[in-house]
């Protein structure tokens, strides 16, 4: 296909045109052209997506078969993009969220669980979940039938600069006793962005519009099977502590909001990681081994360094503090 990256050079948009161009896709990104270098084979625009002129001048008369928008901000600039795009792209796939969801989200929820309230022409990104809706509005307005809305949950995998697996892997590598946002069982629903991007991209190839919600079945897999698969990828010795969520509660330590384990006065929240993922497995999703999403992880990080921190994300400064971590984990040592 002729493919449209939105974004195109951080995480999910970066996982977009590392599948595409595996697939043979002839792929052309457009952004301020500020981060990193195009990867080779990749025509890359440039253009300020919050000015919509600049948009339509870079874009020229152009058409594609596909494209994939990541933006996550002000509703206003996916609107412009879409509306722009609607007589000359043939599908259009926006990389949403299960923040879309009304909270609290209901356990085993599918797509028709209730929504939260957007704005299409909405000017602020300040609220993400409300922003993401917008974004979604914006795109089915323009697009209908020919619009994917990938509600993604937790993404993890290469490339990933919102502060969850990178800093986990770098604690790990540090070894000693490493406090774990127990209990070790607690499910985990994930989507790594590779899959992420390979599904939308087989979805545009065939025409696939609609909501989904995109991550792993309930029950894929565990807290403890990811740290534990983490240790082994990078040859860690690190002994991994399970303390009870009541006792990181009490002393408000708020170690696992980066993975929705729990919240603030909410230890054991519900709907997080048990979402109906069904309709996407039917839509033909697929998942890597979790060992491969860890192994990439890794091998990225060791590459090219640690990811900038992303100024919209509180992760890691505001769920981990090295002092509570040793306070806490002489708590747990005699319970165990």
């Amino acid at each position: 296909m002729r493919v449209l990256v939105l974004g195109g050079t951080h995480h999910v948009g970066r996982a977009v045109v590392e599948v595409a161009l595996r697939r043979g896709d002839a792929v052309t990104t457009l952004n301020r052209g500020l981060s990193r270098p195009p990867a080779p084979g990749v025509e890359a625009l440039v253009a300020d997506r919050t000015d919509p002129d600049a948009v339509r001048r870079a874009l020229g008369g152009r058409s594609w078969d596909a494209v994939i928008d990541t933006w996550a901000w002000a509703p206003r600039v996916v609107a412009d993009s879409a509306r722009l795009l609607a007589g000359r792209a043939g599908h259009y796939g926006y990389v949403s969220s299960r923040a879309v969801y009304a909270w609290p989200w209901p356990a085993g929820a599918d797509e028709s669980a209730p929504l939260v309230t957007g704005d299409p022409g909405g000017q602020d990104g300040g609220d993400y979940a409300a922003a993401k809706r917008g974004g979604e509005l914006a795109v089915a307005e323009a697009f209908g039938e020919r619009a994917l809305l990938a509600r993604a949950g937790m993404i993890l995998g290469p490339y990933e600069n919102v502060g969850r697996m990178p800093w986990w892997l770098r604690r790990l590598e540090r070894g000693g006793a490493v406090l774990a946002p127990g209990p070790a069982g607690a499910a985990l629903q994930y989507i790594d962005a590779i899959d992420l991007a390979a599904w939308m991209l087989a979805a545009a190839e065939a025409g696939t519009g609609g909501a989904f919600n995109v991550a792993g079945p309930a029950g894929h897999t565990t807290i403890g099977d990811l740290l534990t698969i983490a240790c082994q990828v990078i040859g860690s010795d690190a002994e991994l502590v399970w303390p009870p969520a009541e006792l990181l509660e009490r002393e408000n330590f708020p170690l696992g909001m980066e993975f929705g384990l729990r919240y603030p006065s909410d230890p054991h929240p519900t709907g997080i990681h048990d979402a109906d993922v069904s309709a996407a497995l039917a839509a033909g999703l697929t998942l890597r081994p979790l060992r491969e999403t860890l192994a990439d992880t890794w091998a990225w990080l060791r590459r090219e360094g640690d990811p900038a921190p992303r100024p919209d994300t509180p992760f890691p400064a505001q769920w981990f503090d090295p002092v509570q971590e040793r306070h806490v984990l002489e708590l747990v040592r005699p319970l165990m």
